[in-house]
C-alpha cells in the first residue's frame, strides 16, 4: 500500500469490480451498464429519462446508447410523461423485470461476499473514508481554483 497512491487503489479496485460485473453480465447477454440501468428504473412507476442519467452518473450519450440497446433487447419501453408532454418515462418490460432480479441478486451476492470477508469495523472505516473523499471532491477542496 505504501507505494500506491489513493487514486490508484480506487481506480484499480473499481476496474476490477467493473470487469467482474461485466463478466457476470455477459453470461446473460448484458453489460454492467444494462444491469445498473435495470436497477435504477422504478419497477412500477417508471423513471424519467432525464432523471436516469444523474441517478446512474452516466453521460447522456452513453445513457442513450444503453437505453437504445435495452429497448432493442425488449428490456424497456418508453412512454410520454403524462405530467410533462415533452418528457419520456422509461418502464421495464416483464423481461426487464426478470433481468432486474438477476442484477439485484448479483449485487447482493457481491455485497454478502464482501461483508463475510471483512469485519464490521473495516466496512465502517471504508464507508467513512469513501464519504470523506466524496465530500472533499464535491466541496472542491482538492483542486480549488483560487
Amino acid at each position: 500500500m505504501q507505494d500506491k497512491t489513493i487514486d490508484y487503489i480506487l481506480r484499480s479496485t473499481w476496474q476490477a469490480v467493473a470487469r467482474m460485473y461485466n463478466e457476470e453480465a455477459t453470461k446473460y447477454g448484458a453489460t454492467m451498464a444494462t444491469g445498473f440501468a435495470l436497477l435504477s428504473i422504478d419497477r412500477e412507476h417508471g423513471t424519467s429519462s432525464t432523471a436516469l442519467g444523474p441517478r446512474m452518473g452516466m453521460e447522456a450519450t452513453s445513457l442513450t446508447r444503453t437505453l437504445k440497446s435495452m429497448e432493442e433487447k425488449g428490456l424497456i419501453y418508453r412512454k410520454k410523461n403524462p405530467a410533462d408532454g415533452r418528457g419520456v418515462l422509461i418502464y421495464l418490460t416483464e423481461l426487464g423485470k426478470e433481468k432486474r432480479e438477476l442484477s439485484k441478486n448479483t449485487v447482493l451476492q457481491f455485497n454478502d461476499t464482501i461483508k463475510t470477508n471483512l469485519t464490521e469495523e473495516k466496512l465502517r472505516i471504508f464507508a467513512e473514508v469513501s464519504e470523506t473523499i466524496n465530500e472533499l471532491i464535491t466541496d472542491k477542496k482538492i483542486f480549488n481554483d483560487k
